[in-house]
Parts: C-alpha cells; structure tokens; sequence
C-alpha cells in the first residue's frame, strides 16, 4: 500500500513540475524553474521507489497518464489553453487505456497466483 502513495506523490510532483515548466516559460520567473528541478527529480525518485512493488507498466502508465490529464486540466484553468473536443476524446482514451492496463494487470496476477497454486498441488501430491 505505501508503495502506491509513493507512485501518487509522484504523480503530483510530476504535474507541478510540468505546470511551474509552464509558469516560468510565461513569466520569466526564476522560481518556476527552480520549482520545476526539483519537483521533476522528486517525482522520478518517488516513481522508482513506487516500481519495487507496483508493476512497472501500470506505475509508468498511471505516472504519465494521470499526469497528463491533470496538466492538461489545470492548463486549460490557469493558462487558458484550448481543450478542443478532440482532445477531450484523447483524455478519454487515455483514461480507458490506463484502466485496461491496470486490469490487465490484476487479472494477470490472479491466473499467475492460480498457475502457482496449482502447481504447488502438483508437487504435493507426486
């Protein structure tokens, strides 16, 4: 479970960093960059320590998904970016996918699990 509260802080250390990219590219402020550094390196310790035990794909896909469509959101508030409806049916795909991935990935350990079990059986009993 806590390795999963790392992958979400990465996540949110991840849209900060990308969000202050933006600030500081609009207004020219030094801070934004100094935020933008140290959020990004925050958020790629957090995501390796989140891999040890979230599978890889589904931690990428969740970090770059979630990302994704939190920066596109708060950029659409705050730095009147346009959300076109084709963009919005990307976000939706994007989101489709990253549950496929993250279902995909739980039905696989399920049927791994059972392989496991019934192999365990097999060895008992021979």
């Amino acid at each position: 479970m806590i390795y999963w509260i790392f992958l979400a802080f990465a996540i949110v250390t991840e849209v900060i960093g990308t969000l202050s990219m933006k600030y500081a590219s609009t207004t020219g402020d030094m801070t934004g960059h100094f935020v933008m550094y140290f959020m990004i390196t925050c958020s790629y310790i957090l995501l390796s320590v989140a891999v040890k035990r979230v599978a890889l794909g589904v931690a990428y896909a969740l970090w770059e998904g979630i990302g994704i469509l939190l920066i596109t959101s708060f950029s659409w508030l705050w730095f009147d970016e346009v959300l076109s409806p084709l963009k919005i049916a990307g976000l939706l795909i994007l989101l489709a996918g990253i549950m496929l991935v993250k279902s995909g990935t739980d039905s696989s350990k399920k049927s791994s699990k059972k392989r496991m079990d019934k192999q365990e059986i097999d060895h008992a009993t021979a």
